[in-house]
């Protein structure tokens, strides 16, 4: 037996431009009337921007206490942390703009987001691979690391490329040592080498090597002199390993573009910025970070800064360093969902009210007299 319903016997061409105008306005409403939503984490994520802050302005005293001018054409946000073009301890090329645009505490916040999206939890061991040529993300890494309560096992290298921590008179060994003996962070490096071209500062004239060596023996870090790639790989893997503790490493970090890290040419092109969870294609390559990923750790590769700030929100070569807390790191604006949801449930309503049933019908019709009075027709 078929169902008996009823229907008007025709839809009021105002009532339907009425829903119409209804849908456009609610439409117009929903795309205006957007509402800011903060990110999973958000208060770790600031109390890590804070902490990275806070070490960028020590860093830029300690500077100007040392005498050392900052050059506003390649640091116009005057940050003190972006060095020089060329010095003795320079091991290679570097890219201005990915130094200007890492001075952001907010990467802090990134770098707290990629380890979340890693697993990593707190007193879990965490190897971290720093780089003199990006200053400013191992600031940020450290205020992660600090924000995230994990144990960290970092080597350093001490070299550092073009606008990088190459400055002979302020190493990133000198900068880190600033933050922890003003005790900004509590967790500093535990080893390190001296780096450059294939982690031995290979083209580095005496005085620049002798400078670098200087500033490892000031540390008084345990230094990892390898015979050749094989065995840097070797020897850091070794020392990650025993550091830990017997403890499971949960997540390598690497800064920059270094050899020994990321592997060579192919190695470079292959590893992709941001989280890394399995081996980038068929192509086998040694290095760190393939190692730890191919036992199944994640890998967070911090390189291609351009990449990433676009990625959560934050300024590319900002012309003053960015307030704690910008970027969709921590905020994104998003559509409010109770209005949509109010707006669908009105659009529907009108619909069933004045097409599907006879009950809108009924309620715009006009008393007629005599004669039929419009009643809706029984359709089967």
């Amino acid at each position: 037996m078929k169902k008996m319903y009823w229907r008007p016997r025709r839809v009021s061409r105002t009532v339907l431009l009425l829903i119409s105008i209804l849908a456009i306005v609610g439409y117009i409403a929903v795309g205006l009337l957007k509402t800011n939503v903060r990110q999973p984490y958000y208060e770790q994520k600031l109390a890590a921007a804070r902490i990275a802050e806070k070490a960028f302005k020590a860093i830029r005293a300690e500077r100007l206490k040392r005498g050392l001018k900052i050059d506003v054409e390649s640091d116009p946000a005057q940050t003190g942390m972006i060095g020089a073009l060329m010095t003795v301890t320079t091991t290679n090329q570097g890219s201005l703009s990915s130094k200007q645009t890492s001075v952001n505490p907010n990467f802090a916040a990134v770098v707290v987001h990629l380890l979340k999206k890693a697993g990593v939890r707190p007193d879990d061991a965490v190897a971290v691979g720093f780089s003199g040529s990006f200053p400013a993300v191992n600031v940020n890494v450290l205020a992660a690391l600090e924000v995230m309560n994990v144990k960290p096992v970092i080597i350093a290298s001490a070299g550092a490329s073009q606008w990088g921590a190459n400055e002979p008179e302020f190493l990133w060994l000198d900068m880190e040592r600033v933050l922890t003996e003003q005790k900004i962070i509590t967790q500093g490096s535990l080893a390190v080498s001296i780096g450059g071209i294939e982690d031995k500062a290979l083209g580095m004239n005496k005085r620049g090597r002798q400078i670098l060596q200087k500033s490892i023996d000031d540390s008084r870090l345990y230094q990892i002199v390898a015979q050749d790639f094989q065995d840097s790989v070797e020897q850091r893997m070794t020392f990650y390993r025993e550091q830990a503790g017997g403890a499971p490493i949960t997540a390598y970090i690497n800064v920059g573009g270094g050899t020994i890290s990321v592997g060579k040419k192919v190695g470079k092109r292959l590893f992709k910025p941001g989280l890394n969870r399995r081996a980038p294609g068929p192509v086998v390559i040694d290095s760190v970070m393939s190692r730890f990923v191919d036992t199944g750790v994640p890998v967070i590769h911090l390189v291609k800064i351009a990449d990433l700030a676009d990625r959560y929100g934050l300024e590319l070569q900002p012309l003053i360093t960015p307030a704690v807390g910008r970027g969709n790191i921590f905020v994104r604006e998003d559509f409010n969902r109770w209005l949509v949801a109010v707006l669908l449930i009105a659009i529907l309503a009108s619909l069933y009210l004045f097409v599907r049933s006879d009950i809108g019908f009924r309620m715009l019709q006009r008393p007629k007299k005599g004669g039929d009075g419009g009643h809706p027709e029984p359709m089967v």
